[in-house]
């Protein structure tokens, strides 16, 4: 523009100077002067049509919006968290599988799809070092329950106890730490915190005059079975196959044993028998394999889990629910496999779904005692098959900090009515 001014410029002054001297010039130097004029016009015209082109060009490229991002592309296989982070603006990828290795051209995936790969997975392959803490509350409301003097499945308790209905919640504080190797192997171990409070209900009989009668029992908080894990990558996702991790838990039976825990009769109610304390645990050692797979259909992650839990035959000084009567015996748990499978979607690079449908089926359990003598026995409706329905979100809080909601709606009658757990892995 200030190029355009002095053109301008020049032009005014030599056309006042060309009429000056068209009043004292002699005919010859008139002529020069108005082809020196003629001259100057043209070369003004050709710059300010250059000068035209260059703003319209200027104009064209400040309108044009910011180049999009690059497409996230990368499996969730392929991550690892030390750049998990990263986007197109260049963060470098880390360490990631083999897999990963043949991506290293492409952004890091979203720190959404690597959270929902964890979860699916199973393998916190995202740094050397991560803790998790978790808190799950189960609401059961179960009418027609059989109980014998054991756990089954975790949390309802199995005695002979003629029952109306029983309702119990119960509340589970999970403490894990886990520590990954070479993004093949991890290892982990878990403690569980367990708050229980049950209540067992009987219609009018006996000497009950009042229609229902209630009685409420409660565990203060008490450390349940301990379970230690150790998982192993050997599969990594490619364009025809998915990742597989292989798994092995083993739980001690660190928490309060349900076997020997004796029955109070109601005095207001025959019909009613309610414990005298809840178990934390199952009192048996168990060992449970399992394999998951993850396999990438963009935008969706399917997973599938398989697992069988063998628990072990374990000698007790009693095994009655009888007041006042001690009878030493045998306990083998039933075994039980579960089956799992879902699908998962990231939702923006902070948050993911997923949606899934698990079943447990457990055998029934058997029970020796110097009653029986040396034949096991088995025990009635200790056999089981919970079924439920999964809806669960990652959250990435921070880079290092995810918030995992879930909700488990059950399907059977041997599955809790819905089971909401919040949990926060936080990775070093």
């Amino acid at each position: 523009m200030h190029r355009s001014f002095s053109l301008k410029a020049v032009v005014c002054v030599s056309t006042l100077a060309s009429s000056a001297l068209l009043q004292a010039a002699p005919d010859p130097q008139v002529e020069a002067l108005k082809q020196e004029l003629q001259a100057l016009k043209q070369r003004y015209e050709s710059q300010q049509q250059a000068l035209m082109v260059l703003e319209q060009r200027v104009r064209q490229v400040e309108e044009q919006p910011a180049a999009p991002p690059q497409r996230l592309t990368r499996s969730p296989a392929a991550s690892t968290r030390s750049g998990q982070v990263a986007t197109a603006s260049g963060a470098a990828p880390g360490t990631g599988s083999s897999y990963g290795e043949a991506l290293k051209g492409d952004s890091e995936p979203a720190q959404s799809v690597s959270n929902l790969y964890d979860e699916a997975s199973g393998f916190f392959g995202g740094g050397k070092f991560s803790v998790e803490t978790g808190i799950t509350y189960a609401r059961y409301d179960t009418r027609q329950l059989i109980l014998n003097g054991f756990l089954a499945l975790d949390s309802i308790f199995l005695g002979n106890i003629n029952l109306d209905r029983i309702k119990a919640d119960n509340w589970t504080l999970d403490l894990t730490a886990r520590y990954n190797l070479d993004q093949r192997w991890q290892f982990d171990i878990n403690a569980p915190i367990v708050y229980r409070e049950s209540t067992y209900q009987s219609g009018g009989a006996g000497n009950n005059a009042q229609g229902v009668t209630e009685q409420t029992v409660t565990r203060d908080p008490t450390l349940g079975d301990v379970n230690f894990g150790v998982a192993y990558k050997f599969l990594d996702e490619s364009e025809n196959s998915p990742d597989a991790v292989l798994t092995l838990r083993v739980k001690a039976p660190t928490g309060k044993d349900p076997f020997g825990i004796k029955l109070i009769q109601d005095p207001n109610n025959d019909s009613l028998a309610y414990p005298e304390d809840l178990p934390t645990g199952n009192g048996v050692w168990s060992i449970s394999p399992g394999i998951s797979l993850v396999k990438t259909f963009d935008p969706a992650v399917l997973f599938g889990s398989l697992s069988y839990t063998h628990t072990l035959e374990e000698s007790f000084s009693d095994v009655s629910s009888t007041s006042g009567v001690k009878v030493p015996g045998k306990v083998k748990l039933g075994d039980s496999f579960q089956i799992g499978a879902g699908i998962a979607f990231a939702l923006n690079e902070k948050m993911s779904m997923s949606f899934s449908v698990s079943d447990l089926i457990a055998r029934k359990s058997k029970i020796k005692s110097a009653e029986t003598g040396d034949s096991w026995t088995s025990v009635p409706s200790s056999d089981a098959n919970a079924a439920y329905f999964n809806v669960g979100m990652t959250l990435a809080a921070t880079d290092n900090l995810t918030i995992v909601p879930n909700l488990s709606i059950g399907l059977t009658d041997d599955a809790p009515d819905f089971t909401f757990s919040l949990k926060f892995p936080y990775y070093f």
